[in-house]
């Protein structure tokens, strides 16, 4: 239960490709991450109340059933036992049972009381008659069965028991959660410490929006897009800037970053050219891998250890910088913040577009709902961002060649199964 512990980092080698190696499946990259991540942050007691979208360290035990006393789901009248098809006569107490105070009057055989919905049933009642179903005249009750014993009551512990587990280690509280947990009179939570996530855009093009811009340069896309989306996911963003081509430069951000962050994204210079300052840094650091996806878009990725922090580094392109970022880093960064792997929920839906494909490589599409069926953004170019924005979600193509006609089924991933 201590707030000091923290896991052991991870091995240098983590990002390593077995020998022979090329291009690399998506399953199987996914795979080797799913494999080698470990959570990396330490844990914290927290107060329940602020516990929503945090990851849970520990399994959350219920310390109070729900609910705590048996009661009744109607507003009606309650007595002891079913009655049996027919007409049937109770007296009526004069005393009422609703939601608070228990009623501590003990209702005798062949009696009724009111009993409103929500109030614990007091001793001598076991069963809830509708109030719709009821005559009331001159201190009695009359009404017709059949009723069953126990109709229209919850039990004690119905929907949780005391001591049950009501949520488990590794899920991210969502705000249903915290309705279980105040139901059950939980008032602190083990949680992990919140991950934090470094954001780097490199490029002597980029200038930084609301600026002015020469006709050779490009404002930065990137990093407002992978701030917001790590924040979506439930981390902590840590906005580093924009870095020129500069190889110095760009080691004492990463420098930076790592004494601010537990992860590290860059866009841009992840490839094996001149000026792809990221992975030349990870390599000259000897914690780097260059893994060839076979993906479109996005196929470099870079990734490797800086400082013992991992580092992924995007391609610059934003289409596939967002793409990869969904594809393999939303679930890597799950891992590492302790969630466990959090693999998206895809949807079989009628397409409605036609596409040839060709074998080799897994294509993400952008796409959106339309009337029950799933169209694709006009153009594939990977520079065309506005496509991002059109979309609310990606269809994913299986690498094997596909002649896709209107109506055959595709799959459709939403943004909201990566938690946007």
């Amino acid at each position: 239960m201590s707030g000091t512990i923290t896991p052991s980092p991870l091995r240098n080698d983590c990002f390593a490709l077995p020998a022979g190696i090329h291009w690399t499946p998506v399953d199987e990259a996914l795979a080797l991450l799913r494999e080698r991540l470990t959570p990396v942050m330490g844990r914290e007691i927290i107060p329940v109340s602020r516990a929503m979208g945090r990851v849970l360290a520990d399994d959350v035990v219920a310390p109070r059933a729900n609910p705590p006393l048996p009661n009744t789901a109607v507003d009606g009248y309650g007595f002891a036992e079913g009655r049996p098809e027919g007409p049937h006569v109770l007296l009526l107490l004069d005393e009422r049972a609703a939601a608070g105070p228990r009623l501590t009057s003990v209702v005798p055989e062949g009696h009724a009381v009111r009993i409103l919905t929500g109030a614990a049933l007091p001793t001598g009642v076991d069963t809830v008659v509708l109030q719709e179903d009821v005559t009331v005249a001159e201190g009695q009750i009359a009404f017709n069965g059949p009723i069953k014993a126990g109709a229209n009551t919850r039990r004690a512990g119905e929907d949780v028991h005391k001591g049950d587990v009501i949520l488990k280690a590794g899920r991210r509280v969502t705000v249903a959660d915290m309705a279980i947990l105040a139901a059950t009179g939980a008032d602190h939570v083990v949680v992990r410490v919140p991950l934090r996530v470094a954001v780097i855009s490199t490029g002597d093009e980029l200038v930084e929006a609301g600026q002015s811009a020469k006709q050779d340069q490009i404002y930065d896309a990137n990093r407002p897009m992978l701030l917001s989306m790590i924040t979506a996911m439930g981390h902590v963003p840590v906005d580093m800037g924009r870095c020129a081509d500069d190889r110095a430069a760009l080691s004492r951000v990463l420098d930076d970053a790592t004494r601010n962050a537990d992860v590290v994204i860059t866009s841009g210079g992840a490839s094996a050219g001149d000026e792809d300052h990221v992975s030349l840094l990870l390599t000259e650091a000897g914690a780097m891998q260059m893994w060839r996806i076979a993906i479109k878009p996005g196929r470099p990725l870079a990734l490797g250890l800086w400082n013992n922090t991992p580092v992924f580094g995007l391609p610059g392109n934003p289409v596939a910088a967002m793409v990869c970022t969904l594809v393999f880093a939303s679930p890597a960064m799950a891992q590492l913040a302790g969630a466990g792997w959090v693999a998206p929920v895809g949807y079989d839906v009628p397409a409605k577009f036609t596409k040839s494909k060709k074998a080799g490589r897994r294509e993400y599409l952008r796409a959106r709902m339309c009337d029950g069926q799933v169209e694709v953004f006009g153009s594939e170019g990977s520079g065309r961002i506005s496509g991002l924005s059109w979309a609310d979600g990606l269809v994913e193509l299986a690498e094997d060649a596909q002649q896709i006609n209107k109506g055959d089924l595709v799959r459709y991933v939403p943004f909201g199964s990566f938690g946007l």
